[in-house]
Formats: structure tokens, C-alpha cells, sequence
């Protein structure tokens, strides 16, 4: 569902819509009514029907949008969430990630969220990444260990500290969580994306890679001890890299997956390089889970203008990233 005053719902009513006939079934965890009304107002022939259980949605899919049934608490205004609606947005994630590890469905591909409206209701996350690791650490109680990826065909880019301040992710950064990342991503890389021996770059942190410590020693002191462990493991790694040459069109050739320090370090150039199609996946999980790679939109909710671009990109990932697990 995603955040039901945001753009997923109308996001949704379009993959419907742009589906082809070689495409993989998909249900929508969401209100009924509300898509149903959502399609009048905005004038989109699309027929949405209950099913009632995942199964069900291959048999609706050629001639209406299947929707297993999540029911929001008061109706939804488009671009005003409300945190009385947050329990059905959270019911929508957990409730597709138990599919997902019972193998009913295939993979998890959720619509944006808005956080703080979650949060003022209780919800204790950063954001979906962290909540769904939990969920998925089930009754162990240990979250699992992920990372977040963004991609697009031109590129993929992994940010090690993510949903923290500029100046906090600086003071958390350490060998220990690059080398997490790298792992995680290289592991992903081949089961996920097909790539047997992945290449990883390793973005620096300062400018000109610190300089040779004249300007910031975080390359000598933190990330190159990490490349080097990674190394041990057999991973092919380079760097630290200077970020600012990275990511033109004859550097990105060169490996498969980019290691970035902080948030804007990564998600700058995938937005930059393909702003509807990036794709945001979770790596690290026991399912597949991708989601479009933006937010909720409140300023265009209900309009009708929301691009649908990025969400058909990350159903088509999610697809074949899940046929290629169960080869």
C-alpha cells in the first residue's frame, strides 16, 4: 500500500494498467474501496477486484488488479496522511514479508512511506529497510543483517550509514560496517543479479581520497583496513576511490556495485543517471523486496501526474531477481 494520502495507490492502478501479457501475476496489499474510488476520480479503466488469498491472482490478473484486502482505519485525503491510518500501512508491509517467508508469493515490492507519519503513530524505524530486517528475523529476535541498494541499468550504488545525519554518519562509519556492506552486497550480486565473480568499488569519503591525509584520514584509517579484509575473503574490491570521478559513464563500466559512505553519496548519481527508473532492493533478506526509488509526492497525490516508471521497474526486478533465486 505505501502511504495511503501519497502516490501508491495511483502508481499501482498504472503498473495494472502498463502490464504485458509475459508478466509475472502481482496482487496489491490495499483498500479496495479506496483504489476503486482512486480509479474514478482519476479516470483510469481499471476494475479492481477482492481476492482471498495470493493464489487467487493469477486467475484475475488478465482483467482487473487483484487486492488482498488491508483495510485503511478512516478514508484517505490525498496529500494529508493522517497517523490514524498508519497501523493499515504497517499491516500492508508485515503482512506481505509473511508471504514472502512462506513462500506464497514470489517477492515484496512496497510503495513509499511516509516516516514521520508513521512515526507520530509509534512506528519505531528509520524506514522500511530496518523494519522489514526485523520482520524477517522473526522469532530469533535478531534482525537480519542487510544493506540497500539502489539500481538502475546503469548503475548500482550501496550507501554503508544511510538514514543518519551528514555528521553523524561520518562518526559511525567504521571497517566493520564496510565490510558488512561489501559482503552482503557481493553475496547479493551473484545470487540476485547473476554476476559470478562481482567487481566492487569502494567510494572515499573526503575529497581526492583524503589527500594523503591533508584533507581528512578516514581513507587510511577506516576504509582502505576494510578493503583489505575484504580482499582475505576474495572479494574483488578496489579503492578508495574519489567519489566525484566515480560515477561518469567510463568509470561506472568498471565494476559492478559502487560502496558509498553516506546517503547523498550514492543517491545523487543514481538520481541523477535515471531519475523515474532507480529501484531501491533490499539486500540480505530471505525474499525478494524492491521498491520505486522516491517518495510519497504529497504534492502531486490525487492528481493524476504521479510517473509510474519506477515502480514498473521494480516489479520487473523483483521478477526476475526472484526467478533467478530459484534456479
Amino acid at each position: 500500500m505505501g502511504e495511503p494520502a501519497g502516490i501508491g495507490g495511483e502508481l499501482s492502478l498504472k503498473a495494472w494498467l502498463a502490464r504485458k501479457p509475459a508478466d509475472r501475476p502481482f496482487f496489491v496489499l490495499d483498500d479496495a474501496t479506496r483504489l476503486a474510488a482512486l480509479a474514478r476520480d482519476l479516470r483510469l479503466d481499471v476494475r479492481i477486484q477482492e481476492i482471498e488469498r495470493p493464489a487467487d491472482a493469477a486467475a484475475v490478473f488478465a482483467t482487473a488488479l487483484p487486492v488482498l484486502a488491508v483495510k485503511l482505519r478512516v478514508p484517505a485525503t490525498p496529500g494529508r496522511p493522517d497517523p490514524v491510518n498508519a497501523p493499515a500501512t504497517l499491516e500492508a508491509i508485515e503482512r506481505g514479508a509473511a508471504l514472502a517467508l512462506s513462500g506464497e508469493i514470489a517477492g515484496v515490492v512496497t510503495n513509499p512511506i511516509q516516516k514521520k507519519t508513521l512515526q507520530d503513530a509509534g512506528f519505531r524505524h528509520p524506514g522500511h529497510t530496518e523494519f522489514l530486517a526485523e520482520l524477517a528475523g522473526g522469532a530469533a529476535g535478531r534482525p537480519a543483517e542487510v544493506a540497500m541498494m539502489l539500481a538502475c541499468p546503469g548503475l548500482r550504488v550501496v550507501p554503508v550509514t544511510i538514514h543518519l545525519s551528514l555528521a553523524a554518519a561520518v562518526h559511525a562509519l567504521d571497517a566493520e560496517g564496510i565490510v558488512r556492506v561489501g559482503r552482503i552486497t557481493a553475496a547479493a550480486l551473484t545470487a540476485l543479479f547473476g554476476i559470478a565473480r562481482p567487481r566492487l568499488v569502494v567510494a572515499a569519503l573526503n575529497p581526492h581520497a583524503g589527500e594523503q591525509g591533508t584533507m581528512g584520514d578516514e581513507e587510511r584509517r577506516t576504509i582502505v583496513p576494510a578493503i583489505e579484509i575484504m580482499r582475505r575473503d576474495g572479494i574483488d574490491v578496489r579503492g578508495p576511490a574519489p567519489a566525484d570521478t566515480l560515477f561518469h559513464p567510463a568509470a561506472r563500466a568498471t565494476f559492478d556495485a559502487a560502496l558509498c559512505m553516506y546517503h547523498d553519496q550514492a543517491l545523487i548519481p543514481i538520481k541523477t543517471i535515471d531519475f523515474s527508473g532507480g529501484v531501491n532492493v533490499t539486500l540480505g533478506l530471505p525474499f525478494v523486496r524492491t521498491s520505486p526509488d522516491h517518495g510519497t509526492a504529497l504534492d502531486i497525490a490525487g492528481t493524476g501526474r504521479a510517473d509510474p516508471a519506477s515502480l514498473i521497474a521494480a516489479l520487473a526486478m523483483a521478477d526476475d531477481m526472484a526467478r533467478r533465486r530459484h534456479t
